[in-house]
Formats: C-alpha cells, sequence, structure tokens
C-alpha cells in the first residue's frame, strides 16, 4: 500500500520549512514573563505611520467587499511616488509573493539561480519549488558579494540571479559601479532581480539608483516592500518595478485580489507621511552608532551595515546565547541558520530597546562561556 507521501513530488522534500523568529506573544506565554521585546524580524519599532492606521480605520466598513485586484489607486499614487510608469509595476502579498511568482513565471525543472551565501532564504526556496537548482555564491570574507564569482557560475542553464541590497543578514551593499559593471556582463538571457527591501535605510552615497536600470531597459526586476520602514509587516505588502514586458508576463500568474483592501489602503496613506519615513530612518541611524560603540566596547566583531538590522560575531553559540537573552525577555536571531554559529543578527530598535539589549548582553555573555 503507498504511503501518502508517495502521491507528492518529490521535489518538496529537499525544501526546510522556513522558521520565523519567534514572536512575542509566543514568549510570553511560554516562559511566564510580560514586557519581551523582539530584535529578530527587522521590523519598524515605531510602528505603522499614523496616517495609515487612520486610512485603515476609515477602510473598515468596507471590508466585506473584495479589494480592488488591480491596486488601482495604489500603483497610480507610488508610480508617481517612483518617477516611473504604472505599468511598470507589481503588487504583491509581501515580496516573498512576488519572489514566488517570478519563479513561477520563469523557472522550468533544471533551471538554475544564481545567489549569496549568506542570504535571503526565499530565493533557494522558490527555486526548490519549481525544482529549478539553487547555486550558492559564497560572500567575500568581508561579507560583501563576490561578483566576480557569480559571474563565474553563470552557464546555459542560468536563468535568474538574486542579489540582495542591501543583503539579509549582514547590512553590506553592492556599490552603484560595481552592480552596473556587473551587469553589463550579464548575458542577455539571464534576468537579475534587485531586492531592495531595505533601501531606505541606505546611507552611503555609493548605493546604486536601480530605478535608472529599468529606464535603461535592462533584464532587471526591482523588489521592495512596505514591511520595513513603513511599518506594514502585519499586512503583508511588497511591489516588484521592471519592464511592462516583464510585468505582464508575471501578472499572468498572480492570484486574484492578492493584496488586501487593509494593506492597500495603509500603503498609500504611508507615501504621504514623509515625518514618519525620516523619523524612522534616523531612529535607525543612531542606533547604528550606539550599537558599534557597544560592541566595540564589549570587543565584539561586527559587521558595519547599511540596513535596520547589524550582524555581530558574539564569539559563542549564537543558540544558546540566544536562549539566555531570551529568558530575559529579548527575542533576536540565531546565526546558525545563515551558516555562521557564532553570529547573532539584531534588529537596531528604539533607544530603550537598544539599552536594555545591550544590558542582557553582557549578562548572557557572562553566562554563556565562549
Amino acid at each position: 500500500m503507498s504511503s501518502i507521501k508517495d502521491l507528492g513530488r518529490k521535489v518538496i522534500f529537499s525544501i526546510s520549512p522556513y522558521v520565523p523568529g519567534k514572536p512575542i506573544e509566543e514568549v510570553e506565554r511560554q516562559l511566564g514573563i510580560t514586557g519581551v521585546i523582539k530584535l529578530a524580524s527587522n521590523e519598524n519599532p515605531l510602528g505603522p505611520s499614523p496616517m495609515a492606521v487612520d486610512a485603515m480605520r476609515q477602510a473598515l466598513g468596507r471590508v466585506s467587499n473584495y479589494p480592488d485586484s488591480n491596486c488601482y489607486y495604489l500603483k497610480k499614487e507610488l508610480a508617481l511616488h517612483l518617477g516611473c510608469r504604472e505599468d511598470n509595476l507589481a503588487f504583491g502579498n509581501g515580496s516573498d509573493e512576488l519572489l514566488k511568482q517570478i519563479a513561477e513565471t520563469f523557472l522550468n525543472p533544471g533551471d538554475e539561480i544564481l545567489f549569496a551565501q549568506p542570504s535571503f532564504s526565499e530565493y533557494e526556496f522558490v527555486a526548490r519549488v519549481m525544482d529549478a537548482k539553487p547555486i550558492a555564491v559564497p560572500l567575500k570574507s568581508d561579507f560583501t558579494y563576490d561578483l566576480d564569482a557569480m559571474l563565474q557560475k553563470i552557464n546555459s542553464r542560468t536563468k535568474l540571479i538574486f542579489i540582495c541590497n542591501p543583503n539579509n543578514p549582514t547590512g553590506t551593499i553592492i556599490t552603484a559601479s560595481e552592480l552596473f559593471d556587473f551587469l553589463n556582463k550579464v548575458p542577455e538571457g539571464v534576468i537579475v532581480i534587485l531586492d531592495e527591501a531595505y533601501h531606505e535605510y541606505v546611507t552611503d552615497p555609493r548605493y546604486p539608483n536601480s530605478l535608472e536600470l529599468i529606464e535603461e531597459g535592462k533584464n532587471v526586476i526591482i523588489l521592495r516592500t512596505f514591511s520595513k520602514i513603513y511599518g506594514l509587516a502585519g499586512l503583508r505588502i511588497g511591489y516588484g518595478i521592471a519592464s511592462p514586458e516583464i510585468i505582464s508576463m508575471i501578472q499572468r500568474v498572480r492570484e486574484p485580489f492578492n493584496v488586501n483592501l487593509m494593506a492597500q489602503e495603509a500603503a498609500r496613506a504611508s507615501l504621504y507621511d514623509k515625518d514618519h519615513l525620516m523619523e524612522s530612518k534616523n531612529l535607525v541611524i543612531m542606533g547604528r552608532e550606539y550599537l558599534y560603540r557597544a560592541f566595540d566596547k564589549l570587543g565584539l566583531r561586527y559587521i558595519p551595515t547599511q540596513a535596520n538590522f547589524i550582524f555581530v560575531d558574539v564569539n559563542r553559540d549564537s543558540v544558546t546565547l540566544f536562549n539566555s537573552l531570551l529568558r530575559q525577555g529579548v527575542i533576536v536571531r540565531t546565526g546558525d541558520i545563515f551558516g555562521y554559529p557564532s553570529y547573532i543578527r539584531v534588529t537596531i530598535g528604539t533607544p530603550e530597546q537598544n539599552e536594555r539589549f545591550i544590558n542582557c548582553l553582557e549578562r548572557a555573555l557572562n553566562e554563556v562561556c565562549s
């Protein structure tokens, strides 16, 4: 008698399910404590724009109706905000869904994708779902992309290249000159996906204006999100920018009504709240410097970041340290999932959260032997 597993696609058994950061409610329930802070998922500690909250409140009476499947008003306003055309845009239930749509649009069994290691795990996931072959290219010793090594991995089976800029979990960037030189060497039959989930936090003037690539007709897809600096992670809304031809192909695999009403209304309102955007960015810039000084004082190596998180070597087993921090009510991300078992990734929080994290980290470092 056959097992139910025999009915499943064989490729799914090569996929490891995504393990999200622990939610605050779960930790408080399991440990019987209150006041837990979460610095694990790169969320905005300020929350959403008050304008977004007000927009959602006004939309409550319309939730019995299906949302606008084409995101008509959001598309029009975002195009104006970005300075692109409306047919350059696609929306998803988070940029994660867009990654899956891209894979469904372009990948056949046996095709290959390239991505950096470590980087966002979703790139490998969407390739395996489509029975394509994921090829990981290690970062350089300074935790930046090895674009030359990536170019050497391109062959006739290569279909997609994923570049996370700034990279998650390292916070490092690819500069404009590096990116443009790389793209000039990539064959025409390969599409490059630029995942820019954290681009609003970047302060390095060398960071590329990737929208220029769309205007030049390059085979690129830019992915951005309202989950991070806009503080709408719980609503799940992201967007892609590409040529109208690429966008129209991706739309063929899109589920109808994939972006809910509240997400659309909140995203629209967020575009107009420049004060909230600037306050969120400044909070991260100040938090970076505070945490850098604290890590220096503790003698911990860290990777200078252009995102709202820091990858830091705690010189100890990250899971053991994680559990020590957890008992103190602080949630971070362990580095073992990225292949760096002595590192943790910590989201930059409010000044109060950052100070509490450092105090708890000092206690955890003394508790956990190196």
